[in-house]
């Protein structure tokens, strides 16, 4: 949906526009793409933002980490947003520079937004703020999520299961189970391996 490949049969379409049609710049104003390890350069959580929006005010950046409900977050740092976060973020937890990785797209406030294993590689002490960041995040916007958690999966609208490059069952969590097949096959032996841990 990104672009970050193309496919090598079919297509990708966004409305009626199929996206190898559409500029890289007009897919990055729509399109944002978190992945499972937001990316940080050395520099300061104030430069590592504005890398989704060059042009973004400081009062834009303070909007951005308010819509994620990071802003108290942020400010218990030494230097606020201007912290250093040294190369790849190693000052900061993994949760902190997701965190930073779901401001920056706020900053861009997308229509698509598509999160990739976005909460599975989280610390303990800020999990929940990230989930409570996502769940702000996602509102009134169209979501795509690639997870393998279940509880971020069973509170998606639509649920598609792919299987063999193809799409093997499609539906609600709840449909999906009903339906006893790669779906709840996938969401029983989830539950039993957190049963066990």
């Amino acid at each position: 949906m990104a672009r970050l490949y193309d496919p090598q049969n079919g297509s990708v379409t966004y409305g009626d526009v199929d996206l190898k049609m559409a500029t890289m710049s007009s897919l990055r104003e729509r399109i944002v793409v978190v992945p499972q390890e937001g990316f940080l350069f050395n520099g300061t959580i104030r430069d590592n933002l504005r890398i989704a929006k060059a042009s973004a005010t400081d009062d834009e950046i303070d909007a951005a980490i308010a819509a994620i409900g990071a802003t108290e977050h942020f400010a218990t740092f030494p230097d606020g947003l201007d912290t250093e976060v040294r190369e790849r973020g190693s000052r900061l937890s993994a949760g902190e520079r997701q965190l930073v990785a779901l401001a920056r797209a706020a900053l861009v406030d997308p229509a698509v937004l598509v999160l990739d294993e976005a909460t599975s590689n989280l610390d303990p002490g800020t999990e929940s703020e990230v989930e409570h960041a996502l769940e702000r995040l996602m509102t009134g916007r169209t979501v795509i999520v690639v997870a393998h958690r279940l509880s971020t999966i069973q509170r998606a609208d639509h649920i598609a299961v792919i299987a063999d490059a193809r799409v093997a069952e499609y539906g609600t969590h709840d449909e999906l189970i009903a339906k006893n097949g790669r779906y709840h096959a996938l969401a029983t032996a989830w539950q039993k391996s957190q049963a066990t841990s």
